[in-house]
């Protein structure tokens, strides 16, 4: 399995409310208006995966495996790639419930949202000085 590993930063207006996706972003701000989003200061966007990544999710229905870690918490998160994915957005990774393909879509059809996160783990990240991660698996 290929893996990508992401660290992003908490934020004091992360409020993961949205139904049908999850967001990280680079951008260092959150407005309370960005209810997917669980991250800022990410050090990668979906433009920074390696190509090698980025092949393995285009390929139409690859698997694609998502660790969330906020410590002492983690979850699994699980998706589909596909072939019309961009992965150029240079700011934004987002994993979305729905099949919609757009620049910051990194997989389709997963079966968490932002919602679903358990609060125990967005209460953390509430904090700016706590860090999470995001590892990516493509078989």
């Amino acid at each position: 399995m290929l893996t990508e590993e992401i660290q992003f930063c908490g934020h004091k207006n992360i409020r993961s409310l949205h139904t049908r996706t999850i967001e990280i972003t680079k951008d260092p701000n959150l407005t309370l208006n960005g209810d997917c989003i669980i991250g800022v200061s990410a050090t990668k966007s979906c433009s920074d995966l390696t190509s090698a990544m980025k092949n393995k999710i285009r390929r139409n229905r690859s698997i694609v495996e998502i660790d969330l870690i906020v410590e002492p918490f983690s979850i699994k998160i699980h998706g589909i790639g596909n072939d019309n994915l961009l992965l150029t957005h240079l700011h934004d990774i987002v994993l979305r419930k729905s099949n919609f393909i757009c620049d910051r879509t990194l997989c389709l059809s997963c079966n968490v949202s932002a919602i679903q996160i358990p609060r125990k783990m967005i209460d953390l990240l509430k904090d700016p000085s706590k860090q999470g991660l995001l590892v990516i698996g493509v078989e």
